[in-house]
Protein backbone atom coordinates (compact mmCIF):
# COMPACT_ATOMS: atom_id res chain seq x y z
CA UNK A 1 0.00 0.00 0.00
CA UNK A 2 1.49 3.05 -1.20
CA UNK A 3 1.97 6.08 1.75
CA UNK A 4 -0.21 8.92 2.04
CA UNK A 5 2.40 11.36 3.23
CA UNK A 6 5.59 11.71 1.59
CA UNK A 7 7.31 12.62 4.50
CA UNK A 8 6.51 11.63 8.08
CA UNK A 9 8.65 12.79 10.74
CA UNK A 10 8.40 12.21 14.63
CA UNK A 11 9.62 13.09 18.08
CA UNK A 12 12.46 14.26 16.56
CA UNK A 13 15.52 15.76 18.74
CA UNK A 14 18.96 16.72 18.42
CA UNK A 15 21.52 18.15 21.15
CA UNK A 16 24.34 20.01 20.61
CA UNK A 17 27.12 20.16 24.38
CA UNK A 18 23.63 20.00 26.16
CA UNK A 19 21.84 22.12 24.30
CA UNK A 20 18.55 21.19 22.77
CA UNK A 21 18.30 22.55 19.13
CA UNK A 22 15.74 20.59 18.12
CA UNK A 23 12.82 19.07 20.56
CA UNK A 24 10.41 16.63 19.94
CA UNK A 25 9.57 18.17 16.42
CA UNK A 26 7.09 16.69 14.02
CA UNK A 27 6.01 17.44 10.31
CA UNK A 28 3.40 15.38 8.15
CA UNK A 29 3.97 16.49 4.19
CA UNK A 30 1.79 15.26 1.32
CA UNK A 31 2.59 13.96 -1.25
CA UNK A 32 2.71 16.99 -3.78
CA UNK A 33 2.22 19.50 -1.40
CA UNK A 34 4.34 23.18 -0.90
CA UNK A 35 4.51 22.74 2.01
CA UNK A 36 6.98 25.93 4.30
CA UNK A 37 9.00 25.69 7.41
CA UNK A 38 9.14 28.93 9.03
CA UNK A 39 10.86 30.71 12.66
CA UNK A 40 12.75 33.41 14.14
CA UNK A 41 16.51 33.18 13.36
CA UNK A 42 18.00 30.77 15.38
CA UNK A 43 14.92 28.90 15.53
CA UNK A 44 16.02 25.57 14.07
CA UNK A 45 15.03 25.32 10.67
CA UNK A 46 18.67 24.79 8.94
CA UNK A 47 19.05 22.03 11.92
CA UNK A 48 15.69 20.05 11.10
CA UNK A 49 16.99 20.30 7.54
CA UNK A 50 20.57 19.05 8.50
CA UNK A 51 19.11 16.10 10.12
CA UNK A 52 16.22 15.26 7.30
CA UNK A 53 19.20 14.92 5.04
CA UNK A 54 21.60 13.38 7.20
CA UNK A 55 23.86 15.98 7.67
CA UNK A 56 23.08 15.06 11.67
CA UNK A 57 21.87 12.36 13.45
CA UNK A 58 18.97 12.54 15.70
CA UNK A 59 19.32 12.03 19.51
CA UNK A 60 15.57 10.69 19.16
CA UNK A 61 12.74 10.76 16.36
CA UNK A 62 11.85 9.10 13.31
CA UNK A 63 12.18 10.26 9.76
CA UNK A 64 10.10 8.37 6.72
CA UNK A 65 10.15 9.42 3.33
CA UNK A 66 7.32 7.82 1.18
CA UNK A 67 7.00 4.50 3.39
CA UNK A 68 10.98 3.99 3.74
CA UNK A 69 12.34 4.55 7.20
CA UNK A 70 15.80 6.45 6.32
CA UNK A 71 16.50 7.72 10.25
CA UNK A 72 19.80 8.08 11.13
CA UNK A 73 20.81 7.29 7.31
CA UNK A 74 24.17 9.07 5.53
CA UNK A 75 23.44 11.63 3.08
CA UNK A 76 23.96 9.62 -0.01
CA UNK A 77 21.89 7.18 1.13
CA UNK A 78 19.41 9.67 2.00
CA UNK A 79 19.61 11.71 -1.26
CA UNK A 80 18.80 7.90 -3.54
CA UNK A 81 16.02 7.35 -1.33
CA UNK A 82 14.70 10.51 -3.13
CA UNK A 83 15.67 13.77 -1.11
CA UNK A 84 17.59 16.45 -2.44
CA UNK A 85 18.15 19.91 -1.09
CA UNK A 86 19.57 23.85 -2.34
CA UNK A 87 21.24 25.59 0.54
CA UNK A 88 20.98 29.34 2.16
CA UNK A 89 24.54 30.17 0.50
CA UNK A 90 24.06 28.89 -3.11
CA UNK A 91 26.98 25.71 -3.76
CA UNK A 92 27.29 25.39 -7.42
CA UNK A 93 30.81 23.86 -9.02
CA UNK A 94 31.27 28.03 -10.35
CA UNK A 95 33.88 26.89 -12.59
CA UNK A 96 32.04 24.17 -14.57
CA UNK A 97 29.74 24.70 -17.36
CA UNK A 98 26.00 25.71 -16.23
CA UNK A 99 25.03 22.20 -18.48
CA UNK A 100 27.73 20.25 -16.21
CA UNK A 101 26.63 21.18 -13.17
CA UNK A 102 23.34 19.91 -14.31
CA UNK A 103 25.13 16.83 -14.96
CA UNK A 104 26.59 16.22 -12.17
CA UNK A 105 22.74 15.77 -10.61
CA UNK A 106 22.44 12.65 -13.51
CA UNK A 107 25.34 10.69 -12.66
CA UNK A 108 23.74 8.30 -10.54
CA UNK A 109 21.19 7.75 -13.06
CA UNK A 110 23.64 7.48 -15.71
CA UNK A 111 26.91 5.68 -15.59
CA UNK A 112 29.33 3.62 -17.57
CA UNK A 113 32.73 2.29 -16.32
CA UNK A 114 36.58 3.97 -15.59
CA UNK A 115 37.51 1.89 -18.48
CA UNK A 116 34.82 3.49 -20.64
CA UNK A 117 35.89 6.73 -19.93
CA UNK A 118 39.63 6.44 -20.76
CA UNK A 119 39.02 4.78 -24.05
CA UNK A 120 35.91 6.64 -25.15
CA UNK A 121 34.11 3.41 -25.56
CA UNK A 122 30.72 3.51 -27.95
CA UNK A 123 28.92 2.92 -24.31
CA UNK A 124 30.56 6.60 -23.43
CA UNK A 125 29.41 8.63 -26.09
CA UNK A 126 26.36 6.94 -25.97
CA UNK A 127 25.58 7.57 -22.31
CA UNK A 128 27.19 11.39 -22.52
CA UNK A 129 24.91 12.20 -25.23
CA UNK A 130 21.92 10.66 -23.54
CA UNK A 131 23.08 12.94 -20.74
CA UNK A 132 23.48 16.15 -22.42
CA UNK A 133 20.48 15.84 -23.60
CA UNK A 134 18.33 15.50 -20.68
CA UNK A 135 20.06 18.38 -19.12
CA UNK A 136 19.37 20.36 -22.11
CA UNK A 137 15.74 19.46 -21.28
CA UNK A 138 15.95 20.12 -17.73
CA UNK A 139 17.79 23.31 -18.47
CA UNK A 140 14.89 24.48 -20.65
CA UNK A 141 12.21 24.21 -18.42
CA UNK A 142 14.22 27.44 -16.51
CA UNK A 143 15.29 29.32 -19.14
CA UNK A 144 18.45 28.65 -18.49
CA UNK A 145 19.43 26.44 -22.15
CA UNK A 146 21.05 29.48 -23.71
CA UNK A 147 23.57 29.78 -20.68
CA UNK A 148 24.31 25.81 -20.88
CA UNK A 149 28.01 26.50 -22.29
CA UNK A 150 28.73 29.80 -19.41
CA UNK A 151 30.42 29.41 -15.94
CA UNK A 152 28.31 28.76 -13.36
CA UNK A 153 29.59 31.60 -11.62
CA UNK A 154 28.74 34.32 -14.76
CA UNK A 155 25.29 33.91 -14.25
CA UNK A 156 23.24 36.42 -12.27
CA UNK A 157 22.38 35.61 -8.79
CA UNK A 158 18.79 34.99 -9.93
CA UNK A 159 19.49 33.02 -12.21
CA UNK A 160 21.90 30.98 -9.83
CA UNK A 161 19.39 29.85 -7.68
CA UNK A 162 17.73 28.69 -10.69
CA UNK A 163 20.61 26.44 -11.61
CA UNK A 164 20.83 24.98 -8.29
CA UNK A 165 17.31 23.94 -8.38
CA UNK A 166 17.66 22.42 -12.17
CA UNK A 167 20.61 20.88 -10.53
CA UNK A 168 18.83 19.00 -7.45
CA UNK A 169 15.94 17.92 -9.78
CA UNK A 170 18.18 16.23 -11.70
CA UNK A 171 19.05 13.44 -9.69
CA UNK A 172 15.28 12.70 -9.78
CA UNK A 173 14.18 13.46 -6.08
CA UNK A 174 10.76 12.39 -4.73
CA UNK A 175 11.17 15.21 -2.40
CA UNK A 176 13.12 18.61 -2.70
CA UNK A 177 14.27 21.15 0.58
CA UNK A 178 14.82 24.66 -0.31
CA UNK A 179 16.49 26.67 2.20
CA UNK A 180 15.91 30.46 2.14
CA UNK A 181 15.99 30.38 -1.79
CA UNK A 182 15.00 34.07 -2.02
CA UNK A 183 17.70 34.90 0.09
CA UNK A 184 19.67 38.07 -1.77
CA UNK A 185 16.87 38.39 -4.43
CA UNK A 186 15.44 41.38 -5.42
CA UNK A 187 11.41 41.77 -5.58
CA UNK A 188 11.37 40.67 -9.41
CA UNK A 189 14.06 37.48 -8.66
CA UNK A 190 11.83 36.64 -5.78
CA UNK A 191 8.52 36.63 -8.01
CA UNK A 192 10.18 35.00 -11.02
CA UNK A 193 11.48 31.99 -8.10
CA UNK A 194 7.69 31.92 -6.60
CA UNK A 195 6.71 30.92 -10.20
CA UNK A 196 8.98 28.44 -10.97
CA UNK A 197 8.79 26.52 -7.40
CA UNK A 198 4.76 26.64 -8.69
CA UNK A 199 5.89 24.98 -12.06
CA UNK A 200 8.27 22.76 -10.12
CA UNK A 201 5.63 21.23 -7.91
CA UNK A 202 2.79 21.19 -10.89
CA UNK A 203 4.60 20.21 -13.84
CA UNK A 204 7.38 17.81 -11.87
CA UNK A 205 4.95 16.53 -9.72
CA UNK A 206 7.49 17.33 -7.01
CA UNK A 207 6.80 17.03 -3.25
CA UNK A 208 8.38 20.63 -1.43
CA UNK A 209 9.75 21.63 1.58
CA UNK A 210 11.27 25.36 2.02
CA UNK A 211 12.64 27.29 4.34
CA UNK A 212 11.91 31.04 3.82
CA UNK A 213 12.06 34.69 5.34
CA UNK A 214 10.11 36.39 2.89
CA UNK A 215 6.63 36.68 4.18
CA UNK A 216 4.94 37.15 0.72
CA UNK A 217 6.85 34.47 -0.86
CA UNK A 218 5.32 31.82 1.80
CA UNK A 219 2.03 33.33 1.80
CA UNK A 220 1.82 33.39 -2.05
CA UNK A 221 3.00 29.67 -2.88
CA UNK A 222 2.74 27.59 0.33
CA UNK A 223 -0.28 25.28 1.55
CA UNK A 224 0.98 24.70 4.92
CA UNK A 225 3.45 26.00 7.58
CA UNK A 226 4.81 24.53 10.37
CA UNK A 227 6.48 27.61 12.58
CA UNK A 228 9.28 26.76 15.08
CA UNK A 229 10.42 28.66 18.02
CA UNK A 230 13.91 27.83 20.01
CA UNK A 231 13.67 24.36 18.62
CA UNK A 232 10.02 23.44 19.78
CA UNK A 233 7.15 23.43 16.70
CA UNK A 234 5.10 26.71 18.17
CA UNK A 235 2.00 26.52 15.35
CA UNK A 236 1.12 24.18 12.30
CA UNK A 237 -1.62 24.11 9.70
CA UNK A 238 -3.24 26.13 7.01
CA UNK A 239 -1.00 28.74 5.97
CA UNK A 240 -3.71 31.54 6.78
CA UNK A 241 -4.64 30.79 10.23
CA UNK A 242 -0.64 29.93 11.09
CA UNK A 243 0.48 33.29 9.46
CA UNK A 244 -2.73 35.31 11.78
CA UNK A 245 -2.03 33.39 14.87
CA UNK A 246 -1.04 35.68 17.70
CA UNK A 247 1.53 33.22 19.30
CA UNK A 248 3.73 33.50 15.96
CA UNK A 249 3.19 37.28 15.37
CA UNK A 250 4.36 37.08 19.03
CA UNK A 251 7.68 34.91 18.15
CA UNK A 252 8.70 37.08 15.12
CA UNK A 253 7.52 40.61 16.51
CA UNK A 254 8.18 40.73 20.16
CA UNK A 255 6.14 41.53 22.87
Amino acid sequence: MAAENMLSVENLSISFGGLKAVSDFRLKIRKNELYGLIGPNGAGKTTVFNLLTGVYKPDTGSIVLDGQNITGKHTIEINHAGIARTFQNIRLFSNLTVLDNVKAGLHQHFRYGTLDGIFRTPKFYKTEKAMNEKAMEILRVFALDDAASFKASQLPYGRQRKLEIARALATEPKLLLLDEPAAGMNPQETHELMETIRFVRDNFGMTILLIEHDMKLVSGICEELTVLNFGQVLCEGDTKDVLNNPEVIKAYLGD
